[in-house]
């Protein structure tokens, strides 16, 4: 074609497309690009590498059935996923396209196939952006079978950055993405939307799209594949894409600043889009209905598509186009040298973190020596972290990890969390007799005691601190303690529930101490809700304490209102103490899905710790004998990968509960895998259930007025009211 034309020749054929020139290697060069898609997505799909980034170009998401537009002439990921179903047999795969113009090729390829789902995010301007089309907006949701499953998030308004985007993963795309569960993630990779780029006049910093590649990652078993889309500023582009392959690799992500309040007009496309989607999708069902249409505290949801006096091409389109159309506002460049000068500071600022291994592992047989010595009945024994460790060996986990050295605490760590003469009186166990332990053990709730108790409890306190110290000073990423006794109910001056030393509170304490970290997010997914690190840090502004624990209302261990949903931080740091407090009934994969989405990121983001510290305790899991939740081992391994994106990837598992032994290893295995980057296994309960929507609800009332990133909890109008609104347009115009 193109290679035999003259340059008369190819300049009138340009004008013949929007925004298209041509040049005698077009064609092969689009092939290859095409071909390089092909090519890994096929290596994907077979098996012979985990996921892959195509660097190509020329572009394709615009290119049409049989249309060139917008620099794209064949269709890089539309043919991908073609390739994925029809000749690998893939059910479900999943599109996202992050570049800032819509890609309309890509939307009508698959626009009535329920096989795949496309999600765009795009510059839209109320249908003012190009492609200026009006099937670009919200409303369009799919045709027939597939209905529901083309996704367009309009942004109407210039300068989105980073707390925009992620309000987008966390409210809409994160949630139906689990929902349809996709066997793969094709992701049309343009970084125009990044800060810098002209033609996108956006704010999105590189990092925020490694984020998007690490909490995608554990969908399709790790299989995803990017391909290069637009970009135009070439600092944003080229640390955009080093960042997003060293997020593929499982490299830490960069941590974003606190995300905040996104524009009004972005909390309203978000509205619209979910007011639109959640007949279709059971995981968005944290909005209320409208008692009417008539009154909304967010009026413009209240409205439907288009705005008057928008000319869109998909009515009236040029017959043919200049050779010499804007790709950008002429007011952009005026601006340039400043926003030049904010790419060289936020490019300075983020600089990747180096370690000298990947995840570390702690673990002493002195926590071994803690045992029943009476009459048995408590299921908190050595074998629990004996066969942690048997599992890790036998599965090769265990070999890849940096063997960290333990330790045992001092007395002075010890009383970072408990007083001197609780700890005087502890002490004195290691010389009593059976019948003086029995009488002393006698005055706690839940606690068995043997003369080698003490000491197995320090140990514990310190193999917590030397993975706090193996992470902190960079030898590792991120790591895991593999000890007991577990430490959440241990108060000051008293042991309860199994809980000698409060292992976690204190090696918090000891981070800010010794290592002068400012902000530490803990996250107790443990079945039983952690009073004692509640009380340690109940007015500690500094740590945000999150909790989601089986309540029943106050009838569950530890018993009373301490778990409540009302509960939230003391005077000085109303809002740091989270508590999900689960009601009526078990609950599952989806129910601790759905919080971590809808509540555990958006305030942890905004949080922005620089530690992470998890209370894993894994009595939640579904064979364990003390919980009676049904929750898979997957699931911990997921909302690990989902906290890794936080604090560099600094993220200490210390082990609390967990009385299923092959559960809690298998568990605490795919934690460790997380960290590792290992593929996930899928979630299959991808739907909350009624109770546990409720519980996140309530919970979400209190925390709203705390944290600027929970917006969206607000009443929407039902499928009926929709058509009423939609029909009212109709007649309008």
């Amino acid at each position: 074609m193109s290679e035999s034309m003259s340059k008369e020749e190819m300049e009138t054929l340009s004008q013949k497309y929007d925004y298209l020139y041509f040049h005698k290697d077009i064609l092969r060069n689009s092939r290859l690009a095409l071909g390089a898609t092909l090519n890994m997505v096929d290596e994907v799909l077979n098996g012979k590498v985990r996921n892959g980034f195509a660097i190509v170009r020329p572009p394709g998401h615009h290119a049409m059935y049989n249309e060139f537009n917008g620099y794209c002439l064949l269709n890089n990921v539309a043919l991908g996923a073609k390739r994925a179903l029809d000749q690998h047999g893939l059910e479900r795969v999943l599109i996202i396209d992050w570049d800032v113009h819509h890609g309309q090729g890509i939307q009508y390829f698959f626009y009535d196939d329920p096989r795949v789902m496309y999600f765009s995010i795009h510059k839209y301007l109320d249908g003012e952006e190009w492609p200026y089309l009006r099937e670009s907006d919200y409303d369009y949701i799919g045709e027939g079978p597939g209905t529901g499953f083309n996704v367009n998030v309009p942004l109407n308004v210039i300068g989105c950055g980073d707390s925009v985007y992620m309000a987008i993963l966390f409210n809409i795309l994160l949630p139906i993405a689990y929902e349809f569960n996709p066997q793969l993630i094709l992701i049309s990779a343009g970084y125009d939307a990044a800060l810098g780029c002209p033609e996108g006049e956006m704010e999105v910093t590189p990092g925020c799209f490694a984020q998007y590649v690490n909490l995608l990652s554990p969908l399709a078993e790790g299989k995803l594949c990017l391909v290069l889309e637009g970009g135009y500023c070439i600092k944003t582009l080229s640390e955009g894409v080093a960042l997003s392959l060293k997020a593929l690799l499982g490299d830490p992500c960069p941590r974003l600043e606190p995300i905040s309040t996104p524009q009004d007009s972005a909390v309203l496309s978000i509205l619209n889009v979910i007011k639109v989607l959640r007949p279709y999708w059971r995981s968005l069902q944290l909005q209320g209905d409208l008692a009417s249409i008539t009154h909304n505290q967010r009026t413009g949801v209240l409205t439907w598509p288009p705005k008057e006096g928008v000319t869109f091409y998909t009515h009236s389109r040029p017959e043919s186009y200049s050779l010499h159309q804007e790709c950008w506002n002429p007011g952009v460049m005026e601006s340039a040298q400043v926003v030049d000068v904010r790419v060289d500071e936020l490019l300075a600022r983020t600089v990747p973190r180096s370690t000298k291994h990947k995840v570390g592992i702690v673990y002493e047989e002195a926590v071994l020596n803690h045992r029943d010595t009476g009459f048995g009945g408590f299921e908190e024994c050595p074998e629990r972290v004996e066969r942690i460790v048997q599992t890790l060996k036998k599965n090769g986990t265990w070999e890849r990890c940096f063997p960290i050295q333990g330790r045992k605490a001092s007395d002075d760590e010890l009383c970072l969390a408990h007083g001197e003469d609780h700890i005087r009186r502890f002490k004195k166990t290691m010389t009593m007799g059976e019948e003086a332990l029995k009488v002393y053990q006698s005055s706690f709730k839940s606690i068995y005691l043997c003369q080698e108790s003490f000491t197995s409890a320090a140990w514990a306190v310190g193999c917590s601190l030397s993975v706090i110290d193996s992470i902190l000073t960079n030898q590792c990423q991120s790591g895991a303690a593999i000890i007991r006794p577990p430490g959440h109910h241990a108060e000051r001056n008293d042991m309860m529930g199994f809980c000698l030393f409060n292992n976690v509170g204190i090696a918090a304490k000891y981070a800010q101490q010794k290592h002068a970290v400012q902000r530490i997010l803990i996250v107790d997914w443990d079945i039983h809700h952690g009073n004692a690190l509640q009380n340690l840090f109940e007015d500690d502004p500094s740590v945000l304490y999150v909790s989601l624990h089986r309540f029943d209302n106050g009838s569950f261990y530890p018993y009373g209102g301490k778990g409540f949903y009302k509960q939230a931080g003391g005077p000085n740091a109303q809002g740091r103490t989270v508590n999900i407090a689960w009601n009526d009934g078990s609950k599952g994969d989806a129910d601790y899905i759905s919080a971590f989405h809808s509540l555990v990121l958006p305030i942890a983001y905004e949080f922005a710790p620089e530690l992470v510290i998890v209370a894993a305790g894994f009595d939640a899991e579904k064979t364990d004998p003390l919980g009676g939740y049904r929750l898979s081992p997957a699931v911990f391994g997921h909302m690990t990968r989902m906290l890794m994106g936080l604090a560099d990837g600094k993220v200490a598992l210390i082990l609390e509960g967990g009385y299923s032994l092959e559960g809690t290893a298998q568990s605490m295995s795919l934690c460790i895998s997380a960290l590792l980057g290992d593929p996930l296994p899928a979630i299959h309960n991808t739907v909350p259930s009624k109770s546990g929507v409720e519980a996140i609800c309530k919970t979400m009332e209190v925390q709203e007025a705390f944290w600027k990133t929970l917006l969206y909890r607000v009443e929407l109008p039902t499928q009926e009211q929709l058509e009423v609104l939609k029909s009212e347009k109709e007649q309008k115009n």
